[in-house]
């Protein structure tokens, strides 16, 4: 395989999430809030659920109201298993 290069394309590409820092209270942690809609399975309404996700952030920028990307990463701690891919709007 040293002469060839090849490129692995994965199967199950690593989640991505949108949603709202909650709390910045940790150091390098920061919990952010993900609401997904979804349909009830026999009343067909529309439902919102929220969880809530331990986010790895290195540098501690995150602030309450930011809006952000997250994706799944490796366990990092006993909760943590998210990390920032890009801070899409900050908090006014």
């Amino acid at each position: 395989m040293a002469d060839t290069e090849e490129t692995i394309v994965r199967d199950n590409p690593r989640k991505v999430r949108e949603g709202l820092v909650a709390s910045n209270g940790m150091d390098k942690t920061a919990v952010v809030s993900v609401t997904d809609r979804v349909r009830h399975a026999r009343y067909n309404k529309t439902l919102q659920r929220s969880t809530r996700y331990f986010v790895h952030d290195p540098e501690n920028t995150l602030n309450v109201g930011d809006r952000v990307r997250i994706q799944e990463t490796r366990p990092l701690s006993k909760k943590k298993r998210w990390r920032i891919l890009e801070i899409l709007e900050r908090a006014r």
